[in-house]
């Protein structure tokens, strides 16, 4: 048993008319850490935040928060937790100061108390100077800082994430991580889903790549990179792509996975640089027009090749 765990999800299946959402998934959270779980839109993030949430029943396994079960003691758990959920959840006619307020007191704060948390919060997320102003006139990232600050008012020990940076802009992106990153050094636990590598890679202590409802892969950055070794990953953007050239490419010595999605192919292979010549020398002669090529070096996505056989999808 884990005695750091202030998460402990085992065996978690959620069915839905015949469709298994997620399919046997187990993974502990520790306490103080940030936690990612990574894998493209579909995959299952979605619904296993929304069962650790208690907002979903599960069909099988057991969840556990901070020594509750989320079957028997859902009311303690809600108190503990902060969500910010994929869609904006505030009130668009209603200035920021207001939908703090609003919220504040449905979590029952009042009085000195919530002007002071709310002037922390607009503080914390960078947005006092607009914080008299309609949400409506926002850009889709500051109404995401608010629907962050919005999460933190009751002071929860864990905070949840969905998706938190789909949609803003590179300003925005990196003040939600520099306030994620700031509530993790003060001790807050942090889970969040995302499709996006960058937020991974920056943002999470340890990584759980999920699928089509299958927990594949779990470990640090570092720990799940060394699991592709020493791949490259060439990408190339073309047209009048056939299948004789795939295939083709899927025989040469060194390759190990390739995928074909509208117009791209990622070849996932071992010393890319000294295979490129012969790559590029198939696809023309087969007379596939390429726009664009680039290797990577290994990251989060060539792992996720590695592990599916796809790419990772939006």
């Amino acid at each position: 048993m884990n005695t750091d765990a202030i998460i402990t999800v085992e065996n978690l299946v959620k069915r839905y008319n015949g469709h298994t959402a997620v399919d046997g998934v187990s993974f502990e959270i520790n306490r103080g850490e940030i936690f990612g779980l990574l894998g493209p839109n579909g995959a299952g993030k979605s619904t296993i935040i929304s069962i650790l949430c208690c907002l979903l029943e599960p069909t099988l396994g057991s969840v556990v928060i901070d020594g509750s079960d989320i079957r028997k003691n859902a009311n303690n758990i809600k108190k503990i937790i902060g969500v910010v959920p994929q869609e904006i959840s505030l009130y668009h006619t209603l200035t920021a100061r207001e939908n703090l307020v609003f919220y504040g007191k449905i979590y029952g704060l009042s009085g000195r108390a919530l002007k002071t948390r709310v002037e922390a919060l607009l503080d914390m997320v960078g947005l006092t100077e607009r914080a008299d102003d309609l949400l409506e006139g926002y850009s889709g990232g500051m109404k995401r800082r608010i629907n962050i600050a919005a999460a933190l008012l009751h002071e929860p020990r864990i905070l949840y994430l969905d998706e938190p940076t789909t949609g803003v802009d590179p300003q925005s992106r990196r003040r939600i991580y520099d306030t994620i990153q700031d509530l993790n050094r003060q001790g807050m636990t942090v889970l969040l889903t995302t499709h996006q590598m960058e937020d991974a890679e920056k943002l999470c202590h340890r990584i759980a790549i999920v699928d089509k409802g299958k927990l594949i892969a779990l470990d640090t950055q570092k720990g799940l990179l060394e699991l592709v070794g020493e791949s490259d990953l060439i990408h190339v953007q073309a047209t009048e792509i056939s299948p004789d050239p795939v295939e083709l490419i899927k025989r040469m010595p060194d390759v190990q996975k390739v995928s074909l999605d509208e117009g791209n192919i990622t070849i996932q292979l071992v010393r890319g640089r000294e295979s490129l010549a012969g790559i590029i020398d198939i696809l023309t002669s087969s007379g596939t027009r390429v726009e664009s090529i680039y290797i990577k070096e290994p990251d989060l996505e060539t792992l996720f090749l590695h592990l599916t056989g796809t790419s990772l999808r939006g």
